[in-house]
């Protein structure tokens, strides 16, 4: 028998449509939770399991990034609401998120969407499972999850650390650091080989884990945590601490937070010293603490980008 291109593409796409139909053939969908049934549902929709993935993963990603970004969007053009902002003297334009938009994009569909969408086909070849139900039990889940951002958490920070290096900062990580005040949008502004780096630790652990244990449902890989805006805010001001995305152990553990601690330390302090002042003398007080900062931290970069020689940086007191 004779095989071309076209024999083999029919095959493919017959194989594949028998698969779908069989998916959930011995599954009572009915005994379901209303979850498991919907992520049933968009699977036998979608008809194909490689593309239901990726494309729910993805609009997943793009729903969360942006609508949890936007509301801060409106926030941010609000006065009232400035009494609350980290750095109120700072506030992003509307060229600014514009720009910012743009460049997040752009990084979306080029790195993070192949990404995404290659993911459900390695990801099973080591074990994980996708479109299956019911989702494990949550005492499965929890000491995965846990597993995971540990993993990420300290890949993040060990990555985060080495863009800091000289070239690797001066030609990528810098990128990240146009905004001293950042804000929602630009989490993931960064240049496209930042977003391929720190986001090997994202998919690395549940890679590693499957290829260990063959025992993983996708679903237990969307829960997020965060060490905070305070705490990274702080290091896009002074460059130089603050490593950490999830938590804050590693920073703590490696004292790559003893400027952070000094900073809170301080505004403690400035605080209690001044509650009897009027409340533009605190502000004032405040801007010349944050500038003050700020300026180490521009000392900081220019030392990473071998602009200014380590002897002339002047330590934050």
């Amino acid at each position: 028998m004779a095989f071309n291109a076209t024999t083999v593409a029919a095959a493919a796409a017959h194989a594949a449509q028998t698969t779908t139909q069989q998916l959930y053939a011995n599954i009572d969908l009915t005994k379901l939770s209303w979850l498991e049934q919907m992520w049933a549902a968009w699977y036998i929709w979608i008809d194909n399991p490689i593309i239901a993935t990726g494309l729910m993963s993805f609009l997943l990603h793009e729903f969360v990034y942006f609508g949890r970004s936007i509301p801060w969007i409106i926030i941010d053009s609000i006065p009232y609401f400035r009494q609350w902002k980290l750095q109120p003297n700072k506030v992003p334009t509307a060229q600014e998120q514009w720009e910012c938009t743009k460049m997040v994009l752009f990084s979306h569909f080029t790195i993070e969407l192949p990404a995404i969408w290659l993911f459900h086909p390695m990801a099973e070849n080591f074990g994980m499972n996708t479109w299956q139900v019911p989702f494990p039990s949550w005492t499965t889940m929890v000491p995965q999850i846990a597993i995971f951002f540990v993993f990420e958490d300290m890949f993040h920070y060990f990555a985060h650390q080495a863009l800091h290096y000289g070239p690797l900062y001066k030609h990528i990580h810098k990128i990240h650091h146009k905004y001293s005040a950042p804000f929602g949008l630009a989490a993931e502004y960064a240049h496209p080989a930042e977003v391929f780096i720190l986001g090997t630790g994202t998919i690395a652990g549940p890679v590693l884990y499957c290829w260990y244990t063959h025992n993983l449902h996708i679903f237990t890989h969307i829960i997020p945590f965060w060490s905070g805006a305070e705490h990274h805010d702080f290091h896009h001001m002074a460059f130089t601490n603050n490593f950490s995305t999830s938590f804050r152990w590693c920073d703590r553990i490696f004292g790559t937070d003893n400027k952070y601690r000094e900073y809170r330390a301080r505004i403690s302090a400035q605080k209690a010293s001044m509650k009897n002042k009027s409340k533009s003398e605190r502000d004032e007080a405040e801007r010349k603490l944050i500038a003050e900062i700020e300026a180490e931290g521009q000392r900081a970069e220019a030392i990473a980008e071998g602009i200014m020689p380590a002897s002339k940086t002047v330590k934050v007191q």
